[in-house]
């Protein structure tokens, strides 16, 4: 038999379209939580692609690659007008 889980304890992928909305409007949305959460994420990361026996650059190619998409997209208003076009 399956146990059964209560929705706050439930993990992002075990909960169902229909959950989603109840589940989200039960998070921790003061500073603090954000801020854990925000230190989660950061803890995976560095556990998963920085802090390993055998290393390779895979994690810090990542952090580049976020970094110049980030860059992109808050500049596109100006890449945007820069554009060579050939009717003006």
């Amino acid at each position: 038999m399956a146990s059964i889980v209560p929705l706050k304890e439930k993990k992002r992928m075990d909960v169902k379209l229909v959950e989603l909305p109840n589940w989200i409007l039960m998070r921790d949305f003061t500073p603090k939580g954000i801020a854990g959460a925000f230190w989660r994420v950061y803890d995976r990361y560095f556990n998963k692609y920085i802090n390993v026996k055998k290393g390779s650059i895979a994690g810090i190619n990542m952090v580049l690659a976020y970094y110049v998409l980030f860059n992109y997209c808050h500049c596109y208003r100006e890449l945007k007008h820069e554009r060579h076009r050939k009717y003006h």
